[in-house]
């Protein structure tokens, strides 16, 4: 994974996925320069996901599109959107939770613990399925942060019954989408497979 995040960016697909990351880093500077520590703290802690696409070697499309949404996310924190546009946590956890779990379906497979879903053997119902899953377990463990961030850090994020089960809703519905498109989602782009042992010796 290391050499795929090395490598450089080819062709104006790639270039955009990576612009997309710089656009991030510059966010942090704007949120460190007019948000509290906290804040910037959250925002960061988001941004960090934009960097797991380029070791995996996501498909251009998936790599631009959850960084930004990350980003989308991210800044609606910061801006209160949450509070202030009716339904769009809703809509960011559809987006966010759906792409997310295509993310961790792709990483599955490149660790290994799961079949690639090139192959032709692997079922479509079985890629939903486990999209789906590495989705809501995903949603799971963002509601427990913010439990978390709500109860020792910053009372002032928003926790509550219907809140979290409408964001967990909205979540396992995106990453069941996401689960029909994982096929081409989860297509190689700049990933770059390790050398087998006969490789590597010759």
């Amino acid at each position: 994974m290391i050499e795929t995040f090395l490598r450089a960016p080819r062709g104006p697909a790639e270039l955009a996925a990576d612009g997309v990351r710089v656009v991030g880093v510059l966010s942090i500077v704007v949120a460190f320069a007019g948000w509290s520590a906290v804040d910037v703290a959250v925002f960061a802690l988001g941004i960090l996901g934009l960097v797991v696409p380029r070791f995996l070697g996501l498909r251009p499309a998936l790599d631009a599109a959850f960084g930004v949404t990350v980003l989308v996310a991210a800044w609606s924190a910061l801006l209160d959107l949450y509070e202030s546009i009716a339904y769009w946590d809703i809509l960011v956890h559809f987006v966010l939770n759906g792409l997310t779990a295509a993310v961790i379906y792709v990483l599955a497979m490149r660790c290994g613990v799961i079949a690639d879903s090139g192959n032709s053997s692997v079922l479509l119902s079985s890629i939903v399925t486990l999209t789906t899953v590495f989705g809501l377990a995903a949603g799971v463990m963002w509601e427990l942060v913010e439990w978390v961030g709500h109860t020792y850090i910053d009372q002032t994020i928003f926790v509550g019954y219907n809140d979290t089960v409408g964001d967990l809703a909205a979540g396992g519905l995106g990453s069941l989408l996401a689960g029909f498109a994982g096929r081409y989602l989860a297509g190689q782009s700049r990933f770059v497979p390790a050398a087998s042992p006969a490789r590597a010796s010759a």
